[in-house]
């Protein structure tokens, strides 16, 4: 019953139905209005406003013909059709298509379609339009949704971008455009590698250098004069500015043939090993096909250095002595002095004998130097140096096993240096410390110094007394270099305080270090792999004991035989004596440079202009 009712119910909404559509229209009240179809541009009885775009990718000879070709084509193809208005001919010569940077002309054919001024575009194909998919396919999206819209009609593929199934063709070919590219990019990619591989580097124009029939450089000896006076102005410790100010002044011509010098234009000849006869390769490179913005190379693509390629205008010493001048040029502005490089000090005697003095500013000196240093003076011989004697079954207990508030404690993590309060406050009056390492040892010294110390680094305002967090690149880098340290953790090493002579001196070992890895990098549980174990958890570092530290306290204790220093023999504020850390730089004479510039300088610019 319940089925038979059901059914009843249906077949009535059923007819209900077919009455509802089956109503019948009255003619007199009816009016049908058809829609606006969409513009065709095969319709010539439709007024277009019209906008041709014409691009070739090189300078080349060839290229301009093609260029010509395709204004005088696309011309004759709007005259043929009566409705067409040419709007203008936007055209891009010598302009890679891959990006919009620098298609200054198809720019501003967009902004003209935004002004309204524009209805059709006609441009040979999809690759001249654009050579990126993302550029093609959203600008011509954009101008569909233009009000009115504004189409884009691809010659050579006869497709028109506001016919609804033109989009699936014309992703197609703006992917193949843009793979197009990708592959001639590859291609020259492995051209250059091959050319710098079999010893043809590239050697392009510039500033002191002419070609001879050959390609080769050779010395234009008009140029090379200001080349060599940058040079060295620059070794008499004039700044980039000065030399600019300078040049500028006597209307000394660029490279580009104008006279507007700047500190970085400067700077690039400075940096130009070219000038000592030398030749580096790929020194930058493209990553991305796309946007073609060169990147410094370091290290991403093989280089190759060619020595003695040409004749030089400076010698390689002079060329290595401004580098190493322009590399620590924050160190003279700092530092409040100038000087062609400072010298490394390591300490003969006392209780930080073997320690050498570091430059918190200064990026010239090496791990190697360093090392060589410190082991210079073990060669020595010395006979005061102490002899110590382990005594057994005793152990020195680790510091974060029982970690106190009176520790002196100084931290490295993610760059910088962060000096506990305690040793902060030790420094008075003011407030500035010398930092010391000892390579062979292992060991790291902080010793109070005076505020007119170049190598002195402030720690705190006198009247705050805070920790102190130093943000020293080269000094950061050189421990952790020496000390082994990975980049990624924190490490804190808990020391000793001494003081005598009117200085105080905080010894560190290396081999006490508290490690700090970050904590995500942890993984579940107590254990890691059995190469550490958890100490303590924090909220960004997971402090750990290494495994060769398992089963022990600490290190072993020593005794020290009679031949001890005893503290008035300390010598804290021991200068130490100048170490050579690689071999003397032949440098110029002074008198040569300072007459060659006081020459050059002396010269007005009539007589400048006439010479030169």
């Amino acid at each position: 019953m319940i089925d038979d009712k059901r059914r009843r119910d249906r077949q009535i909404e059923k007819e209900r139905v077919r009455r509802r559509m089956r109503v019948e229209i009255d003619p007199e009240n009816y009016e049908y209005i058809p829609e606006k179809g969409p513009v065709d541009y095969y319709d010539t009885s439709v007024h277009q406003r019209v906008a041709v775009y014409v691009r070739v990718s090189t300078d080349d000879v060839q290229q301009t013909t093609s260029y010509e070709l395709q204004q005088k084509y696309y011309k004759d193809f709007v005259e043929q059709h009566p409705n067409w208005e040419l709007v203008d001919i936007y055209a891009d010569e010598g302009i890679s298509g891959t990006s919009l940077a620098h298609r200054d002309e198809f720019n501003r054919m967009i902004r003209d379609c935004k002004a309204g001024k524009i209805d059709l575009i006609l441009t040979k194909n999809v690759s001249r339009f654009a050579r990126n998919i993302v550029i093609c396919i959203g600008m011509v999206r954009e101008l569909a949704d233009m009000r009115p819209p504004v189409g884009v009609l691809f010659e050579s593929e006869a497709i028109f971008s506001l016919n609804e199934d033109s989009q699936m063709a014309l992703s197609f070919l703006a992917t193949m455009a843009e793979e197009e590219s990708h592959t001639r990019s590859r291609s020259m990619e492995t051209s250059l590698r091959m050319r710098l591989d079999n010893g043809i580097p590239l050697t392009p124009k510039l500033l002191g250098y002419s070609h001879n029939e050959s390609g080769n450089l050779i010395i234009n000896p008009k140029e090379a004069v200001t080349v060599k006076l940058a040079f060295y102005m620059y070794l008499l410790l004039y700044s980039t500015q000065e030399i600019a100010d300078r040049f500028n002044q006597q209307n000394r011509k660029t490279f580009l043939g104008n006279n507007r010098w700047t500190a970085n234009s400067i700077v690039n000849i400075l940096r130009q090993e070219r000038y000592c006869g030398d030749v580096l390769t790929r020194k930058t490179f493209t990553p991305n096909f796309r946007d073609h913005l060169a990147k410094k190379n370091h290290g991403e693509r093989p280089q190759s250095r060619y020595l003695n390629h040409h004749e030089a205008i400076i010698s390689r010493d002079d060329f290595i002595a401004v580098q190493s001048l322009l590399d620590n040029s924050h160190y003279q502005r700092s530092s409040g002095k100038k000087s062609l490089m400072p010298s490394l000090y390591v300490i003969e005697r006392g209780l930080l004998r073997g320690f050498v003095r570091m430059h918190p500013r200064w990026m010239g000196f090496r791990t190697e130097d360093y090392i060589e240093a410190g082991n210079s003076i073990l060669q020595s011989g010395d006979s005061t140096q102490t002899e110590v004697r382990p005594t057994n079954g005793f152990q020195i207990i680790r510091t974060d096993l029982i970690a106190s508030p009176t520790n002196y404690r100084i931290s490295f993590a993610e760059g910088h240096l962060t000096i506990g309060r305690n040793i902060v406050q030790k420094l008075k009056p003011d407030y500035c410390v010398e930092f010391l390492i000892d390579p062979t040892g292992k060991r790291l010294a902080l010793r109070s110094a005076s505020k007119d110390n170049r190598r002195a680094v402030r720690c705190s305002h006198p009247q705050t007394n805070y920790s102190c967090r130093v943000n020293s690149k080269p000094l950061y880098n050189i421990i952790s270099s020496i000390f082994d340290w990975e980049p990624d953790n924190r490490y804190r090493l808990s020391g000793n305080i001494y003081e005598a002579d009117g200085v105080v001196a905080f010894i560190f070992e290396a081999k006490g270090a508290e490690v700090f890895l970050k904590s995500y990098k942890i993984p579940q549980g107590e254990a890691n792999e059995d190469e550490s174990s958890i100490l303590r958890l924090t909220k960004k570092y997971t402090q750990v004991v290494m495994s060769d530290l398992f089963g022990n306290f600490g290190e072993p204790f020593f005794t020290v035989d009679q031949c001890d220093i005893s503290q008035d023999k300390w010598q804290l504020n021991e200068s130490g004596h100048i170490f050579e850390t690689r071999k003397p730089l032949n440098i110029t004479h002074e008198d040569v440079m300072r007459k060659f510039v006081d020459e050059e300088l002396s010269r007005t610019e009539e007589r400048f202009g006439e010479e030169i």
